[in-house]
């Protein structure tokens, strides 16, 4: 099977003679099929040379498993990290029946077949870096996918709002026909169709200031509107209350008409006023469902920064909101954004759709740490020569044994398969090597506050 990072240099085969060499310094181990040799977020202590059959080598990104190789006779594998106490980035799995070398103290190792130093050593770090670009075009391949994800869900909803709307827009146009035509029948004075205009007026007011009642006060309203109606006569009085108590018409409204009218005008009058409601608040949300879907795939095309230059002057709320709306399906479950935004910020000379990518890391790790529910702050200010960014959470905060580590490759609080730790790492070189910026953190128990600075000019 090809390798899907193959070369000389990552993946070197060792000569029989030197593999001779290394079975008399190490453990022979035998593995079964699909038997694991070691597994991801182990701790990287061993290394092994294969001797027969085949080693294939996965790291878990999302729900995903990445092929990284697969290792042949006279191939080893193995982490830099057991030099250092890491963990291993990867898993190792036995494809057929396999034997390997293991080797359980790598610089023993060395110490004992010193020619092994130039060879083990470059190819490890070779890959390790590898690794490291394979996982960046995945983390950004997974990041639009999410959002794309995201997006359609979003877009997803008002749009069957919409064809909804639609639908009953149309059987309430015919019914306000029909009814509009039994109205002209009908000799009604010229004080009649003014308290009529008037009182339609004032109830697409009501629908346009969107007011609403709770369910409880909803029900007790239409039921004693109901029931005043039918002691009017109305018949349909029950298919028409809901309608009219949600544009705000009240009991005392009707009276003045009712007084002023015959029971059959009366009622007639009401199927008007209703058709003619319920067909503007029908409008009015195909109207918020499709400026809705216009909001998300502006913010989108923002967000990406379409169409522009890389570096330019932006204004780095547009960026932050845009952000926001495209996270929006996170946030709707139960995240309070407060938004402390400066009133004199400049523009700031940046390469845009990279820095909404920042944005992006900070506030979905926040929502994260909060499980989706909590108060999420973003601030803004002006400090020096620089604009400060604070993303700030209430979340259970960083745990003091690992601060030192969260800007690390790799490293991730999450568990397995649910991030690949490149999103801070990646953030921190967008804002530190691409805009000369910083980007530090503060975190205790209940409040984590990371904090970006940026140049207003890029030197």
């Amino acid at each position: 099977m090809p390798k899907t990072l193959s070369d000389s240099v990552l993946f070197p085969i060792l000569e029989e003679e030197h593999l001779q060499k290394l079975e008399d310094c190490g453990t022979i181990l035998k593995l079964m099929p699909e038997q694991i040799l070691f597994s991801e977020g182990d701790d990287a202590c061993c290394f092994y040379v294969v001797l027969d059959g085949q080693i294939k080598i996965t790291k878990q990104l999302g729900a995903e498993e990445l092929v990284i190789t697969i290792h042949q006779r006279g191939e080893f594998t193995g982490d830099l990290s057991m030099l250092t106490g890491g963990i291993s980035q990867a898993t190792a799995i036995s494809v057929g029946i396999s034997r390997v070398i293991q080797f359980q103290d790598f610089k023993e190792l060395l110490k004992n077949c010193p020619q092994s130093v130039d060879l083990f050593v470059p190819a490890l770090a070779e890959r390790s870096k590898e690794l490291e670009i394979k996982l960046r075009q995945q983390e950004k391949l997974a990041a639009l996918g999410k959002l794309s994800a995201g997006l359609a869900h979003e877009l997803n909803n008002p749009a069957a709002a919409g064809r909804r709307a639609a639908k009953q827009l149309n059987s309430a146009i015919a019914s306000l026909q029909q009814n509009m035509l039994s109205l002209r029948g009908k000799q009604f004075s010229a004080d009649h169709r003014q308290l009529l205009a008037e009182l339609q007026q004032q109830a697409i007011s009501q629908l346009n200031n969107e007011q609403f009642l709770s369910p409880l006060e909803q029900s007790d309203r239409e039921d004693e509107l109901a029931d005043w109606l039918e002691n009017r006569g109305v018949n349909n009085a029950w298919d028409l209350s809901p309608s009219l108590v949600c544009a705000g018409i009240e009991r005392s409204q009707l009276e003045t008409l009712a007084n002023a009218m015959e029971s059959q005008a009366f009622t007639e009058a009401l199927v008007w006023l209703e058709a003619t409601l319920t067909m503007n608040s029908l409008v009015n949300e195909v109207e918020q469902s499709t400026s809705r879907i216009s909001d998300l795939v502006g913010a989108i095309k923002n967000y990406s920064y379409m169409d522009r230059a890389a570096l330019q002057e932006v204004n780095l709320h547009e960026g932050l909101d845009n952000t926001l709306k495209i996270l929006h399906h996170k946030l709707k479950y139960g995240v309070t954004v407060n938004k402390e935004y400066s009133d004199n910020l400049p523009k700031v000379s940046v390469y845009g759709s990279e820095l909404n990518q920042v944005w992006t890391n900070l506030i979905d790790n926040a929502i994260d740490a909060m499980d989706g529910k909590g108060e999420l702050t973003i601030r803004t200010t002006l400090e020096n020569n620089c604009v400060l960014v604070e993303i700030i959470d209430n979340g259970s905060g960083i745990p003091p044994q690992i601060k030192s580590r969260i800007f690390e490759p790799f490293f991730t609080s999450k568990g397995m398969g649910k991030g690949s730790g490149l999103g801070l790492d990646i953030s921190r070189r967008i804002v530190v090597q691409k805009h000369k910026g910083n980007l530090r953190f503060e975190s205790q128990p209940g409040r984590t506050n990371f904090q970006v600075r940026l140049p207003l000019k890029i030197n």
